[in-house]
């Protein structure tokens, strides 16, 4: 019994030795999970918007802070329906110069110009249910461009990234014109014309267009084996993401509705008030949302505060109208260089214009006992009592006899029967305070000479 009892105290001391043992070990080398042989952290950026200059100038931001921190890994996140071409070449020749290791992952669609974004990483890893392809250009009404030159550009180009990372160029050339006939065996399909290639990403897997299949951000990291203890996810800063809202068409029109009909309001309605306080208000927030987004320079906004200026000193000085005019053409000037789609903001001005024009209708009938069109129309009448003779009455006033209020050398004023007339005499010259005669009219002027005796 007594055996017993000192193997079990000898088991139990074993047992405490061999755990303290253990916790020592973990404490002086403590595990690391999820840990990659790659050093240095990742920089994920998100791709999830249509490709225009604001996502172009949110990425410039999000390298330039990966360069910074020395990030070892840059991971876009595309789930995107494509946009210009122009700014997706400005974000190709980003990540080319760019000497971080680039995955491109798509996590929903790589369509159009985000198929050629994926093309120009490093890797590409897809997301069960996503896409990349549908990359034939288009116009802002999405036609089809038809454009010889164009699409043959965009077909070299579209085949020039592929083959940069070792991919089928000919299937990129398919993606992007849809007159070629493309062969892919790995997938038992033919590309003919007429058709345009987009890939599942099973399809992209087998054809070499995407290198692996993951479910999550996390498991791209661990595929390049780097740790995801050391992530940092770009986010949009508060003027990015309110950028992206007053950019949004809906709302750029609603502004644009409010921002014309205040300020026509306010030149409208006598005194400065609430139509245009709002009015410019919608305004500012339109170029600044434009500003913001990368799509407008300096340039609108000087445009923006030439036509304010022009409508604000159409309320204090007469001109009728044409300091409006001016004010008007260089606002709707800034309006249209502040939009990053021409075909875009000329809906948006339209359906704006309209709904303006109605508001402005409703408010002059409202407030038509103010005299809202006073400043536009010519109400003074000019009457004989002050001194106005019609050119038909004038032959009336010959030989009628008055006296000349000013000196008359040769023009000067004359008093007859109680009005203020302008004269001209026959080339002579007359003191104040003589009696004229009036001896002939020609067109306008009234002839006198100095009335004898």
């Amino acid at each position: 019994m007594k055996i017993m009892n000192g193997l079990r105290q000898r088991i139990a001391m074993t047992a405490a030795a061999v755990i303290l043992f253990i916790t020592a070990l973990m404490w002086v080398f403590p595990s690391e999970p999820a840990s990659g042989a790659n050093t240095g952290s990742v920089y994920v950026i998100p791709v999830k918007q249509p490709i225009e200059r604001g996502l172009t100038s949110f990425m410039e931001r999000g390298f330039k802070e990966a360069e910074k921190m020395k990030a070892g890994l840059i991971i876009l996140e595309i789930d995107t329906p494509g946009g210009l071409v122009d700014q997706a070449g400005e974000i190709a020749k980003l990540m080319k110069e760019s000497n971080m290791p680039i995955v491109a992952f798509v996590t929903g669609e790589a369509a159009s110009a985000g198929s050629y974004i994926a093309l120009n990483a490093d890797k590409i890893a897809m997301a069960p249910g996503t896409m990349i392809g549908a990359a034939a250009m288009v116009d802002g009404s999405g036609k089809p461009i038809e454009d010889a030159k164009l699409v043959s550009w965009w077909k070299t180009t579209m085949a020039s990234a592929a083959e940069a990372s070792g991919r089928n160029k000919e299937i990129a050339m398919g993606m992007a014109d849809v007159n070629i006939q493309v062969e892919m065996p790995e997938i038992g399909r033919t590309k003919g014309p007429g058709e345009i290639i987009s890939l599942t990403n099973e399809e992209a897997l087998k054809t070499g267009y995407a290198d692996t299949i993951a479910s999550s951000t996390e498991e791209v990291i661990t595929w390049m084996d780097f740790s995801t203890q050391d992530v940092f996810r770009m986010e949009p800063t508060f003027s990015e993401k309110l950028a992206t809202f007053l950019t949004h068409p809906g709302v750029m029109t609603l502004l644009l509705f409010i921002g014309i009909a205040g300020v026509i309001i306010e030149v409208l309605v006598p005194g400065f008030g609430v139509p245009g306080i709002l009015g410019i208000a919608a305004f500012v927030l339109y170029f600044f949302g434009n500003y913001v987004a990368g799509f407008a320079g300096w340039e609108t906004w000087l445009l923006f505060i030439i036509g304010i200026l022009m409508l604000a000193m159409e309320l204090f000085v007469p001109s009728f109208g044409i300091l409006g005019i001016i004010g008007s053409i260089s606002l709707i000037t800034g309006v249209v260089r502040a939009a990053y789609s021409t075909s875009h903001v000329a809906l948006s001005l339209g359906i704006a214009v309209a709904s303006a024009l109605v508001a402005i209708v409703v408010v002059a009938l409202v407030f038509k006992e103010r005299g809202i069109w006073r400043k536009f129309i010519l109400n003074d009448s000019l009457t004989k009592e002050q001194g106005y003779i019609p050119n038909e009455d004038r032959d009336s006033l010959i030989g009628l006899i008055g006296t000349a209020i000013t000196p008359l050398r040769p023009a000067g004023t004359m008093e007859l029967e109680g009005r203020r007339l302008d004269v001209v005499t026959l080339g002579g010259y007359i003191e104040s305070g003589s009696r004229v005669r009036v001896v002939k009219t020609d067109g306008t002027r009234i002839v006198v000479e100095e009335e004898k005796g």
